[in-house]
């Protein structure tokens, strides 16, 4: 294969990959053994120029080696930045709802295999600008909801990697990018993220750009990212000239009671509440487990009344083709206007509650998900840890819990809106704490 950096003959689609997984692990495994590999964000950049521009060419050769099993990408073809900053030369894998200048954006579904997009995104413009390189296309969910792709879980190839942003979280996950862009509705960052062991951030509501993205319901509809740890999420974010401020001693708050999950999860949230009390955190109970079940209704009369408003010209067009979109198109469709109006509204006040209980527990911490990633790829799992706090519009990320065996699972803190670089920098706090 010619030198990345000439940005010719590196398209890889799943033919390719199918017939090259081979011949690509071989030359993986001769080709750059002696050059250790980059895989963290963190790596990437503390490396030079010329070792992030060999370091490219071993995420290709991966990717060859790997993707024939997990299926994380729809198209591989690097693209060229259009600017030069602190991502300069750093590879990145973007979901296949986003739109992307002469790559595929097939909204996952078969409908639109072939889609080729003409115009970048503005979260795309924006990673390019800095000097970031879109490696290529990652595989979502049908339209960002619920009818599975083909990816699998890089941890278990019998399991799901979760969805709706599931090749973004398994092509992290398998260390074939440092980071890749996701997007949240409900829970379509977070739940992958802890399913796969790595870090999953969706940002503040409205904070990033949805300018490009296909909307699902537009109220919700949020922009995230996957890295391995927070402390690369955290350098992702300054690289994106973000403000990150610094660590602070904070009260955190977790719910009074336990939520409803597996008790696997139930156990590794204990214990990771234990240690992080041993290690002299303070924790508050808080009382929010009612309102959160309220804001989770809510949330779910505005996701099926949007998403209905939004693609039932769509529906009408392809019915049943659209798959699990075309139930939430149908039931959207009988919501009356009142009915969303008020769960608007309750979710307006609920978000007034929760900036009280924010500002004497800036941090609040549940689990990301309600167990580890179920077996079999039929379904991508359930979101309604996620669900209230995407409805809130706050800062949410998942990261990983210590396990001592089986599956990962993930720790989900929250902060109020706006306050991305606290929950950012709180995250790195007790990611090295459990760690």
């Amino acid at each position: 294969m010619r030198a990345v950096s000439s940005f010719e003959s590196h398209k890889i689609n799943r033919r390719s990959l199918l017939i090259g997984g081979i011949a690509g692990a071989i030359e993986a495994k001769l080709g750059t053994a002696q050059t250790p590999r980059l895989e963290t964000l963190t790596q990437w950049l503390n490396a030079s120029r010329g070792k992030r521009e060999d370091a490219l060419q071993q995420c290709l050769d991966r990717i060859r080696e790997m993707d024939p099993s997990i299926h994380a990408w729809v198209q591989v073809l690097p693209q060229k930045p259009t600017g030069d900053g602190k991502l300069a030369g750093i590879p990145f894998g973007a979901k296949d709802i986003i739109e992307t200048r002469i790559l595929a954006t097939e909204f996952g579904s078969s409908i639109y295999k072939g889609r080729i997009g003409t115009t970048d995104a503005a979260i795309i413009r924006d990673l390019r600008q800095r000097g970031a390189i879109l490696l290529g296309k990652t595989v979502t969910t049908a339209f960002a909801y619920f009818t599975p792709g083909p990816t699998r879980n890089p941890r278990d190839l019998e399991h799901t990697p979760g969805g709706s942003s599931s090749g973004s979280a398994a092509a992290v996950a398998a260390g074939m990018v440092p980071f890749s862009v996701g997007e949240q509705t409900v829970g379509s960052i977070l739940r992958p993220a802890s399913y796969c062991g790595v870090t999953g951030f969706k940002a503040s509501y409205g904070l990033l750009s949805m300018d490009g993205v296909l909307p699902l319901a537009k109220s919700l509809d949020t922009l995230g990212f996957f890295t391995h740890t927070p402390s690369d999420m955290l350098l992702l974010w300054e690289a994106m000239g973000h403000p990150t401020g610094g660590v602070e001693d904070l009260v955190l708050g977790v719910p009074e009671s336990v939520p409803d999950v597996e008790p696997v999860m139930q156990v590794a949230f204990r214990d990771a509440l234990s240690a992080l009390r041993n290690a002299g955190v303070s924790i508050q109970s808080i009382n929010i487990v009612g309102m959160l079940e309220k804001i989770a209704d809510d949330a779910r009369t505005v996701l099926f009344y949007e998403g209905a408003q939004f693609h039932k010209q769509r529906y009408t067009e392809y019915g049943t083709q659209l798959g699990s979109l075309a139930d939430l198109v149908r039931e959207g469709l009988q919501i009356p206007e009142a009915r969303y109006d008020e769960a608007k509204r309750s979710i307006a006040e609920s978000r007034g509650r929760m900036a009280e209980i924010y500002k004497s527990t800036p941090v609040i911490l549940v689990p990301a998900a309600t167990g580890p990633a179920p077996l079999g790829l039929s379904s991508t799992g359930d979101p309604r840890m996620n669900r209230p706090w995407t409805a809130l519009g706050t800062p949410a990320i998942s990261i990983p819990l210590p396990v001592r065996s089986g599956l990962p699972l993930g720790l989900q803190l929250t902060a109020e809106n706006g306050q991305d670089a606290v929950l950012l920098q709180t995250a790195v706090r007790l990611h090295k704490i459990l760690a």
